[in-house]
């Protein structure tokens, strides 16, 4: 191989974001252009909640090592003085994506900006929540990811198309970390369920008739034929019973969610969850 070939084989010198708050609009900003190089993937690291000197002395000397850029979004007057000062006394590339427009935005508005990092998200702290809450329910559905379990807000379980991942991602949008546990026929359920607090853990039944039409309907819209036992009433009423045993086993709180738009069983429980936790 060539030198030429080889300089081309490796991986280009890092970009470091460096911000006082979490790093997420400078480091969109570095991939929004970096998506125009689409060849070259180039490495971004990104370095929060930078406070202190030590940090930002720290960073230019690994940008130095590497041979990598620093890109900073920092809104404190004397760390970006600083960041500055120390990449260009080391000559390493440093670029202000927060300095000019800060000093332009105060020449206009005749003020001085507050220098605290992170208001933004403070904010807009709703709806990173709502964000946060959403994609946690959709990565633990279905009885997926155990480990994460227990950071959840609400737990629901009960038999296949009783309403659980509908009413998970509603609670989602309304800020609630959901982790949703199915239970299966013949199958045990996870004995990570009995170990998680009670007070959190929702049963959901449903009367056999109407989960019958609901599982009708689920393989009518995929366009295949239902089997006859995931519709059999026999079958279907032994189910729903075996699911009351194991709520009375783990103690858990049960709603009946039959004839409920999911508006009201989602109200019905995050009044339990919220009395519970009083």
């Amino acid at each position: 191989m060539t030198t030429s070939r080889k300089r081309a084989a490796k991986t280009p010198p890092p970009v470091y974001v460096v911000s006082g708050g979490v790093g997420a609009s400078g480091e969109q900003l570095v991939q929004t252009v970096l998506a125009q190089f689409p060849d070259h993937h180039m490495p971004v690291i990104t370095l929060g909640n930078v406070r202190q000197v030590t940090q930002i002395k720290r960073v230019v000397a690994q940008a130095k090592q590497t041979g990598g850029i620093v890109a900073h979004t920092l809104v404190d007057d004397r760390l970006r003085a600083m960041l500055i000062d120390l990449a260009r006394a080391e000559d390493v590339a440093a670029i202000d994506l927060m300095g000019p427009l800060l000093s332009r935005l105060e020449g206009v508005l005749k003020r001085k900006a507050l220098g605290q990092p992170g208001l933004y998200r403070q904010f807009h702290r709703a709806y990173y929540e709502r964000v946060s809450a959403i994609e946690f329910t959709m990565a633990h559905d279905d009885g997926q990811h155990p480990a994460g379990w227990p950071q959840a807000d609400i737990i629901l379980t009960g038999v296949s198309r009783a309403g659980k991942t509908p009413l998970s991602m509603y609670l989602a949008v309304l800020g609630w970390k959901v982790a949703n546990i199915p239970l299966v026929p013949e199958v045990p359920p996870p004995p990570e369920m009995f170990k998680l607090k009670r007070d959190r853990v929702i049963g959901l039944t449903i009367r056999p008739d109407q989960l019958i039409v609901f599982r009708e309907q689920r393989y009518r819209q995929l366009g295949v034929p239902v089997p006859l036992d995931y519709i059999d009433p026999r079958r279907i009423g032994a189910e729903v019973q075996a699911a009351l045993r194991v709520f009375r086993r783990g103690r858990f709180a049960v709603i009946d969610v039959t004839d409920k738009p999911i508006e009201t069983s989602a109200d019905e429980i995050i009044k339990l969850i919220e009395s519970r936790a009083k």
